[in-house]
C-alpha cells in the first residue's frame, strides 16, 4: 500500500519460481569454428527461461493469484506449494556473522579448524615424504591446505615436469588454478579436464578455464554423453634421471570451502603402478577412449561396475563355501539397480552387508528371506557425509577402496568415475576404525527399517557418542608437532665437548 498509495491491495504475498535446471547438449548443435566455452555460455543463458517445475508463496496464498500465475508459468496447481518459513534464508549467513559472539555462542558449533597430520612434516618438501609412504587425509578434520601445498610445491619445482588434474568443481577464488597457473607460467606442462557442466558451477568453470587456458594450459572438455566426475591429479616429476609420480585420489572435489564442510578422503601415493595407470587415464581422455584398462584403478563407465559386482560375487563364494564374508559401502546414495539386485544376492547367501548411505536408498534392509542381512544407516550430522569406502572381505583378506562414485546410475554407467585401492596397512586400519566409528555413533545416524522409515539408535545405557565430534578429537591428536628446538646454551656446550673429543 505504501508502493501504490493510489491503489487498493487486494492481495500480497512473495513467490519464488523454480526452474528445470537440466541442460541438453549436443554437439551436433556446435559450429565448426564455435568454441566448446562459447557454447556453453549460450546455453546457461537458456536457463533462465527454461520451464518452470515448481512454484512457493510466503503464507499467503489467493485462488486468483494462483490461477493467473499457472496460467502464465504452464504448471498445475498441484506444483504450487505455501511455506510457513521464509523462502530465501541466505541473509542469515550474514546476520550471523555481524551478530556479537554472546548472541551466536549458544546456538552454533564450536569453531573447529582443520589440523595438520603426522603423516606429513609440513615445514619440509612434500614430494618426497609422499614417495617415501601413502598419505591419506581425512576432510575436514585435516587440511585441504596440505594437498595445495604439495600443487604450489609442485609448480615451482624444478624437477616437477608435469601436473595433470581433472576439475569439477571449484571454489570461486581457487588456489588449485593460481597454482597451475604458475605451473604453466613456470614452464610446466599443465593438462586440466574440465567438466563444465557441474550443475550450478557451470560459470565459475567457463571462467576457471578461460583463467587457465590464457595462462598456457592444455585444457579439455570431456565427451558428449558422459560428465567426468573423477577426482585425480597426477604429478610427474624427475629424480636421478628416472621418471616418477606422485598421484593423488579423492572422493570430493578440489573445493577449499567444501573441503571445510564435507567428510572426504584424499589419498597421496608415489605409488608407480597407480602412476602408470594414471598416466593411461589422462592419455585415454585426451583421445576419447572410455574403454581403457587399468591395473590397479577401477574407472567407470566401462569397468567399474563389473569389477564391483565381481568383487561381491565373491564374498557370496566365500558365504556360500561357509568361510568369512563381509562387504562395507559408505556413499551419499544408491539407486543402480543391478548393484542392488547383487547385494541383495549377496544378504541371501549370508554375507553380512553394512552400508552407511546419507541419502537417496532404493534397498530395503532387513527383509525377512531377501535382505535380512543388510544393515543401512544414514548419518546427517555437523558435516556433510561425503566420502565413498567399498571394503570387501574380512581383516585377513580385505579389500578396500575410495571412490568418487556413489551406486547410481548416472555414476556407474553415464560418469567417469574412479575407485582407488588402499594397500597400506595403516591407512586400511585408519579407514576401517573411521567406519567402525560411524556404526557407533548413537546422536546422529539413524536406521533404514525394512518399511522404508529411519529410526534413531537406542541409546541404552550407553553414553552419548557423535562420530563427527570423535573424528575432530582424533585429528587433534593427531596433528603434527615439530620437535622443539635445541636450548641455545645447552646445545653450544654439546658443540664444544665434541669439537674437544
Amino acid at each position: 500500500d505504501k508502493v501504490f498509495p493510489k491503489s487498493r491491495v487486494v492481495f500480497k504475498t512473495i513467490i519464488r519460481v523454480t526452474r528445470n535446471a537440466d541442460i541438453n547438449l549436443n554437439d551436433k548443435d556446435i559450429d565448426e569454428d564455435e568454441d566448446y566455452r562459447q557454447y556453453m555460455k549460450k546455453i546457461l543463458k537458456k536457463r533462465s527461461r527454461l520451464s518452470a517445475i515448481r512454484l512457493e508463496m510466503y503464507k499467503y496464498t489467493n485462488p486468483e493469484a494462483v490461477s493467473y500465475l499457472c496460467s502464465h508459468l504452464h504448471i498445475e496447481p498441484e506444483q504450487v506449494f505455501v511455506s510457513r518459513v521464509p523462502l530465501e534464508l541466505k541473509h542469515l549467513f550474514q546476520v550471523v556473522g555481524s551478530a556479537p559472539s554472546s548472541r551466536t555462542a549458544p546456538l552454533l558449533y564450536q569453531p573447529f579448524t582443520p589440523e595438520t597430520t603426522t603423516q606429513l612434516d609440513p615445514e619440509k618438501p612434500l614430494i618426497p615424504q609422499i614417495a617415501d609412504h601413502d598419505v591419506l587425509l581425512f576432510y575436514p578434520y585435516q587440511d585441504i591446505d596440505l594437498f595445495l601445498k604439495l600443487l604450489k610445491e609442485a609448480a615451482w619445482d624444478k624437477n616437477v615436469v608435469s601436473i595433470k588434474i581433472t576439475i569439477y568443481r571449484l571454489a570461486d577464488n581457487s588456489k588449485v588454478v593460481d597454482y597451475l597457473v604458475q605451473a604453466a607460467e613456470n614452464g610446466k606442462e599443465v593438462l586440466a579436464l574440465m567438466e563444465l557442466r557441474a550443475r550450478f558451477d557451470e560459470s565459475n568453470n567457463i571462467h576457471m578455464a578461460e583463467r587457465l587456458e590464457n595462462a598456457g594450459c592444455t585444457v579439455i572438455y570431456g565427451f558428449e554423453n558422459y560428465k567426468v566426475h573423477s577426482k585425480i591429479c597426477l604429478i610427474t616429476y624427475q629424480n636421478h634421471g628416472q621418471i616418477r609420480t606422485i598421484t593423488q585420489i579423492g572422493t570430493g572435489n578440489y573445493n577449499e570451502k567444501t573441503s571445510r564442510q564435507y567428510t572426504d578422503l584424499s589419498l597421496m601415493t608415489g605409488d608407480p603402478v597407480i602412476g602408470q595407470d594414471a598416466i593411461a587415464f589422462f592419455q585415454n581422455m585426451q583421445i576419447s577412449n572410455l574403454s581403457g584398462s587399468y591395473k590397479k584403478l577401477l574407472t567407470s563407465p566401462r569397468q567399474l561396475k563389473h569389477a564391483v559386482m565381481g568383487k561381491i560375487d565373491r564374498q557370496i563364494e566365500l558365504a556360500k563355501a561357509g568361510k568369512p564374508s563381509r562387504i562395507m559401502l559408505k556413499m551419499n546414495s544408491v539407486t543402480d539397480l543391478d548393484l542392488i539386485a547383487k547385494l541383495q544376492e549377496a544378504g541371501m547367501a549370508g554375507v553380512p552387508v553394512t552400508m552407511v548411505v546419507r541419502g537417496i536408498c532404493c534397498l530395503l534392509p532387513g527383509i525377512p528371506g531377501q535382505t535380512e542381512n543388510i544393515r543401512i544407516y544414514s548419518i546427517v550430522g555437523r558435516f556433510l557425509e561425503h566420502s565413498r569406502i567399498y571394503i570387501f572381505g574380512p581383516d585377513e583378506d580385505m579389500e578396500m577402496y575410495i571412490s568418487s562414485a556413489d551406486f547410481m546410475t548416472r555414476n556407474t554407467e553415464r560418469r567417469v568415475e574412479i575407485a582407488a585401492p588402499v594397500t597400506d596397512p595403516a591407512l586400511r586400519s585408519r579407514i576401517l576404525a573411521y567406519f567402525q566409528s560411524l556404526l557407533k555413533d548413537n546422536q546422529k545416524r539413524r536406521e533404514l527399517l525394512p518399511d522404508g522409515t529411519y529410526s534413531p539408535i537406542d541409546l541404552g545405557d550407553g553414553s552419548p557418542y557423535d562420530s563427527q565430534a570423535v573424528c575432530i578429537q582424533e585429528a587433534g591428536k593427531d596433528r603434527f608437532v615439530p620437535k622443539p628446538a635445541p636450548d641455545g646454551i645447552m646445545h653450544r656446550l654439546r658443540k664444544r665437548l665434541k669439537r674437544h673429543r
